[in-house]
């Protein structure tokens, strides 16, 4: 009964299929790319209520000004599909926008442009009516980032960091929880990460499968800091990360391809079109990298090997719209295969997604939304120890070879409801109310190697809950109240074990438990003028122990985390305040904060002797404070800046063990700057810089990771109007950025540099 006999599927069919489809749509494009004639397309001009915008300016990007709105709004432009337009009026703020067919903009009033929907609230709020700091990346802000995948992206906003440094291309999957406050993370996230209403954090673990998505089927992403348990329950203690993938609107191709250095590879493809109501949008793709020697060289030994991921995803969305009621439907699937470092420690994730729901806006501007969803995944890791010799070489004498310890296998099945219903009384009051139900369960299959020894465990988890939120706009105060109530339940776990001939319960069985959560959320902001606010607010927030936590060891290098089956609930309360300004030129927006989480789930070491030993407990109390500041400004209409800073004084501020000591994976200093010009003539070129202070790697404060800067760059250019090329540069400067230390000194990616292109045909996103 070997459990360990599997494949992984190798990087070379993929790096393969990359270059050909690379050549084949280069010469495609060059041949196909003919002149097209104008067309001609009507621009209506509204305002937010719908009324008629009379004598706006309606430029083409590159400035010639193609006419001024009619007394209905209107005006009838002659250009060339896709038509890259600019419209401004007088007290509102101006919009840039891509038509393939006759369309209608609505504009904003100047001082209020930076009109989201944030997440945390489920409302459409104002940036300077929101208590919260919420950041929204574009489509164009992510096609001009450097790095590719999600968590390079939205590492570019001040604040936000993975468990470790590295990137998610080579990163251990048990490694890539998310951190926003100066919270930090164990393997599970702190931060909720939705998609369409549909939680994306791993049912296992609470990790994030950041390469899931296809990059050319997302639309933006919004990320909203601060406890949001109220409204969206488990793990949303530091704060949403919401995915808002794309929507069939018009009939279009797009193809984007690049390949780089450390056989670093990145191929999607997107397919929409929309007739008579009905949409379709179909995308995938395949990346990966062959990666690199994660450990310091003057570490390194025969029996380490570069750390790579292969993978494919794809995705496709059915909707169908009629009046008022849109119904979807959506798939996706997702497979990956990593080297974790030497030749046999490894993994492997195949995750299934499926979701259906319908959005319906009712008479008197209500809404209401309806989720169903579920996946089906199977994850399977090696783990071995490092020996310090060789049998084949006698003059080795560290990090020599390796012994296989142990296999795993788990499959997972997860289902998932949830509603909400929003709904205006008169003009000053909105209520919103949902319930949602979350349920997972999970089989888990070991092999010890050192016994042989046989265990299969299974477990049941499930949360369900209700809330309700009031939200009052009176002149320049908007107030909002809101609350949940969530039952926890961890139940039928069941273990056996086999004994050489049949399988036997274990003497102990792992412990059932409920909890049953209460999680409130205050906030108030004040507008001062037009173009100033403060605001404040407090709330209570929860996460519950992970399957993962409760019965998983997990390993990385030669740091061992045991499992503890008796963890309970972490529970968070925290405050911040906030003074925000905005106008045409931008929004500036700086706020103090303070979480306090009680019954942290840390990993704490029990032995430091290599290999590390670490068991995950219920800390005391940890706390994170500090202060933040975000800025998006246009000093040019070409030229945009945007980042921050983060101060976070995050330490363990209460118990018996680590007391004073840091948050592990917290750095107290942390800032982001970030440039983007375009110019019709020349192309958009981007720069991303980052710097983080010093961090430690462990709770109790012994193996600290240096402070770093790093600098990205992407620059791109259109060739006609359907293909652009583009080049990345990672870590242009080459520093050597500490990641972890176990206690070995592992690194991030060194300098890498792509280049690609982007094929596109029909209507523009």
């Amino acid at each position: 009964m070997q459990l360990s006999q599997f494949r992984t599927t190798s990087g070379i069919p993929q790096r393969s299929l990359n270059l050909c489809l690379t050549l084949c749509f280069a010469l495609a494009a060059s041949t196909i790319l003919t002149a097209q004639k104008p067309v001609s397309l009507t621009i209506s001009v509204v305002d937010k209520s719908g009324a008629a915008v009379p004598g706006a300016d309606i430029q083409e990007a590159s400035g010639q000004l193609l006419g001024h709105s009619d007394t209905n709004g209107q005006l009838t432009v002659s250009c060339h599909i896709p038509c890259r337009l600019h419209v401004a009026a007088k007290g509102f703020a101006d919009k840039f926008l891509e038509a393939s067919a006759s369309t209608t903009v609505q504009l904003d009033l100047a001082g209020a442009s930076q009109q989201v929907t944030v997440t945390a609230y489920r409302a459409p709020l104002a940036s300077l009516e929101s208590p919260v700091t919420t950041r929204t990346l574009s489509q164009s802000a992510l096609s001009s980032t450097a790095g590719f995948t999600v968590d390079a992206q939205v590492r570019q906003l001040p604040g936000v960091e993975l468990f470790r440094r590295s990137s998610s291309l080579v990163a251990n999957p048990t490694s890539q929880g998310v951190s926003l406050r100066g919270l930090g993370s164990t393997s599970a996230s702190r931060t909720l990460v939705t998609q369409d209403d549909v939680p994306l954090n791993d049912a296992v673990g609470g990790w994030i499968h950041w390469e899931e998505v296809p990059e050319l089927a997302i639309d933006r992403i919004e990320v909203v800091r601060g406890g949001a348990s109220d409204l969206y329950g488990s793990s949303a203690i530091g704060g949403v990360m919401n995915i808002v993938p794309a929507r069939p609107s018009a009939s279009m191709a797009q193809f984007r391809s690049s390949y780089g250095g450390l056989g670093t590879y990145d191929t999607s493809g997107l397919l929409e079109t929309r007739l008579s109501g009905w949409g379709i949008l179909a995308s995938g793709g395949a990346l990966g990298t062959d990666g690199f020697t994660q450990l310091a060289p003057s570490q390194r030994g025969p029996v380490d090997t570069p750390s790579n991921m292969h993978g494919q995803n794809g995705l496709l969305t059915l909707d169908h719209t009629s009046g008022p009621l849109r119904f979807f439907v959506r798939g996706s699937g997702f497979n990956e295969a990593r080297d974790n470092g030497t030749p046999y420690q490894k993994n492997g994730t195949r995750l299934w997604r499926y979701s259906t729901g319908a959005d319906w806006q009712a008479p008197r501007n209500a809404t209401a939304t309806l989720r169903l969803y579920g996946s089906t995944e199977h994850y399977r890791q090696t783990f071995s120890s490092i020996t310090s010799t060789s049998a084949t070489d006698p003059a080795c004498t560290a990090r020599c070879g390796e012994s296989p310890t142990r296999f795993t296998l788990v499959p997972d099945n997860e289902l998932g409801a949830a509603a909400h219903w929003n709904q205006p009384i008169g003009t000053e009051l909105l209520v919103v109310a949902g319930a949602d139900v979350h349920d997972v369960r999970v089989w888990d299959r070991e092999q010890v190697f050192s016994t042989g020894a046989l265990t299969n465990l299974d477990d049941h988890q499930r949360d369900s809950a209700g809330y309700a939120e009031a939200m009052l706009t009176q002149h320049a105060w908007t107030a909002t109240a809101s609350g949940r109530i969530d039952w926890f339940q961890n139940y039928d776990a069941h273990q056996v074990n086999w004994n050489g001939s049949a399988w036997v319960p274990a003497a102990t069985q792992p412990p059932s438990k409920s909890e049953n959560i209460f999680d409130p959320r205050l906030g108030i902001s004040r507008k001062l003028g037009s173009h100033f606010a403060i605001s404040g607010s407090a709330f209570r927030a929860y996460r519950s122990p992970t399957p993962s936590e409760l019965y998983r060891s997990t390993q990385v290098g030669s740091k061992l985390t045991l499992a503890n089956s008796a963890l309970l609930s972490e529970r968070a309360t925290g405050w911040e305040f906030g003074v925000a300004t905005e106008g045409r030129w931008g929004t500036i927006r700086t706020s103090y904060f303070d979480t306090q989480v009680n019954r942290p789930i840390v990993a704490v070491t029990i032995d430091p002797a290599s290999p590390l030993l670490l068991k995950r407990q219920n800390l005391g109390q940890i706390e994170s404070r500090g202060l933040s500041l975000d800025f998006e400004v246009l000093p040019q209409r070409w030229l945009a800046l945007d980042g921050g800073y983060q101060y976070a004084h995050a330490v363990v501020s209460r118990g018996s063990q680590d007391l004073g000591n840091w948050i592990p994976e917290v750095a107290h200093n942390m800032g982001s700057l970030n440039l983007r010009a375009f110019k019709p003539r020349f192309g958009t070129l981007s720069l991303q810089s980052r710097i983080s202070g010093r961090q430690y790697d462990d709770d109790a404060n012994l193996f600290a990771l240096h402070s770093y800067f790093r600098l990205d760059a992407h620059a791109s250019h259109d060739f006609g109007r359907h293909l652009q090329l583009f080049a990345s540069g990672e870590n242009l400067f080459d520093r050597s950025i500490e990641v972890s230390k176990t206690p070995n000194t592992t690194l991030a990616t060194p300098r890498l540099a792509r280049a690609g292109l982007q094929v596109q045909f029909g209507g523009a996103k």
